[in-house]
């Protein structure tokens, strides 16, 4: 049987998806973008993979967030990307914003880690194969290394701008000290940082109270979050305890450790606020972070439709009273995840 071509929707820019400027750049970005972290390797039907890139290009999602080791196994939400790519975003190339990142563990020996220019160069050639790409839109440096010189690090972003390879830079995880002098190294070379990349949810708001918000607004970068739900924490997911299916208990990234009487208590209390709003506590959680100006985009992750489209009701959310904003600083504070 033919495979009917894809054609987006299009009403996919009716104005239902916002779109904030990337820092002091021409760039925006969806309010929302979709990432590959999970549900996107090769142990997926690659149908419900493309299933779910497609209900976000059709929504307006045009942002897409890679890296080389996104799975499992390694590579391979890449090689999911890239098929879809081939069979059905190629005419729309132009229209999405796609990034990826290296710096974790990709392949044996000396050369597949961390941030040496040997392997930021590799590893970027890797990524553009497999995602069937000649440029992404934006390479990320994808964590601090503590033994590399950062001047080398950097200058490979640098040259990757320069070789064609990358429009845009970016730097994901980096402690203040180091990401104040990746600001500086990179506008110095012309090649300025588009956007910092970290953990940021109601739940870890290591951001803000770093000064890292505030480092990355000033210097001209836009800020994205990842992890808004706290890896399903801050969804109902959890509420009544640790479901059988659930990944915290298939004793993956979330440990069962994690979800202390404590924090459960400060996450029915989110949840009774949110359905006050008329929100589930997923929307909410998401909506928070969207009020924040110096966050140009927020990175959802889903394992089906439904449940992107549920984080999606995050952009119809009432805005916040400031007696809610205080009940969700106390019942954030100190929940560290």
């Amino acid at each position: 049987m033919t495979e009917s071509p894809y054609l987006p929707d299009p009403g996919r820019y009716d104005g239902r998806m916002p779109y904030w400027r990337a820092g002091r750049s021409g760039v925006l970005l969806p309010a929302l973008s979709l990432g590959l972290w999970q549900n996107f390797g090769a142990e997926r039907p690659f149908t419900h993979s493309r299933r779910m890139l497609h209900y976000a290009f059709d929504r307006g999602i045009t942002h897409f967030d890679l890296a080389n080791n996104y799975g499992p196994p390694y590579g391979s939400a890449e090689e999911t990307f890239g098929r879809v790519m081939e069979r059905s975003f190629r005419p729309y190339r132009d229209e999405l914003f796609v990034s990826t990142k290296a710096g974790y563990d990709m392949w044996p020996g000396p050369y597949g880690n961390w941030g040496s220019r040997k392997y930021l160069t590799a590893s970027l050639d890797q990524s553009l194969r497999r995602m069937k790409l000649d440029y992404v839109d934006l390479f990320y440096t994808h964590r601090f290394d503590p033994q590399t010189p950062l001047e080398e690090t950097l200058r490979a972003l640098v040259d990757a701008v320069r070789a064609g390879k990358a429009l845009y830079v970016g730097i994901s995880r980096y402690p203040l000290d180091a990401a104040r002098f990746a600001f500086r190294y990179l506008a110095e070379r012309d090649v300025p940082c588009l956007l910092f990349q970290d953990r940021y949810n109601l739940l870890d708001r290591e951001p803000e109270r770093e000064g890292l918000l505030s480092a990355a607004a000033g210097a001209g970068s836009g800020f994205i979050a990842f992890s808004p739900l706290a890896q399903g924490l801050l969804t109902d997911r959890y509420l009544g305890g640790v479901p059988a299916d659930s990944r915290m208990a298939r004793a993956g990234s979330l440990g069962r450790e994690v979800l202390t009487e404590e924090l459960l208590g400060r996450l029915r209390g989110l949840n009774e606020l949110a359905a006050r709003r008329g929100q589930s506590l997923a929307a909410m959680s998401l909506a928070w972070l969207l009020h924040d100006e110096r966050v140009s985009s927020v990175i959802v992750g889903a394992s089906s439709v439904e449940q992107l489209a549920d984080n999606l009701r995050a952009l119809e959310s009432p805005g916040f009273s400031d007696e809610e904003l205080r009940r969700i600083d106390d019942l954030s504070a100190g929940a560290g995840r």
